[in-house]
């Protein structure tokens, strides 16, 4: 019986150590450096920043407060930072893993564009087609009304005034299609430059790529 009794005493001493042992203290300051200790946060001081201390009033832990308006900006811009990093690596591997030369990566662009010129030629054909067509059209069109000058001149056929019509809206989106290609042709150009310089960086090249097509 002593023995059992003796046993649960070490039990509960046991118990009440770890619980204490748990027991948190906080230090924590006011706007104007006052020192405060506590087992507990205050609400008006929950988001200034803490300490934790154990039972020998050592520091164990810190706690931030809220943070200001430009510790957060801060953080965001750190990110965004991290980001532009792990994506600038990524493009950087995928780089060194497609081409093993500058050339390699001129050959490259060269085809790309050739593709963008190729359709330019053939949209510029066709539109000087589509204009011979246009002006054709409209010297049909000049002997009727209303662009005739003849104030007896007879109204313009329907047909021929949406044939006229069609052929100035194909006319314009095909001009804006070889547009789209220029556009596209340049930035390509422009994009596998960029390559090229950053390989070249990456391998320690100082030699020149050839020029842009």
């Amino acid at each position: 019986m002593r023995r059992l009794i003796i046993t649960v005493s070490l039990l509960l001493m046991s118990t009440s150590a770890a619980v204490a042992d748990t027991k948190k203290t906080y230090k924590w300051e006011d706007e104007d450096g006052n020192v405060f200790y506590g087992d507990s946060i205050p609400a008006e001081y929950a988001e200034r920043p803490k300490k934790v201390l154990n039972e020998h009033a050592v520091t164990v832990g810190e706690l931030e407060g809220k943070k200001t308006a430009e510790q957060l900006e801060a953080e965001r811009l750190e990110e965004e930072r991290r980001i532009a990093r792990e994506v600038q690596k990524r493009q950087d591997q995928a780089l060194l893993a497609t081409y093993l030369s500058v050339d390699e990566i001129i050959m490259h662009r060269d085809r790309r564009v050739e593709l963008f010129q190729a359709q330019s030629r053939v949209t510029e054909l066709y539109l000087r087609n589509l204009q011979r067509r246009l002006d054709s059209l409209r010297n049909d069109a000049s002997r009727f009304q209303p662009y005739s000058e003849d104030d007896d001149a007879p109204m313009i056929d329907e047909s021929l005034a949406a044939d006229l019509q069609r052929t100035k809206e194909t006319i314009e989106r095909h001009e804006r299609n070889l547009e789209k290609y220029k556009h596209d042709e340049q930035e390509i150009i422009e994009r596998f430059d960029g390559d090229i310089e950053r390989f070249k960086q990456l391998k320690g090249i100082t030699t020149s790529a050839s020029a842009s097509p």
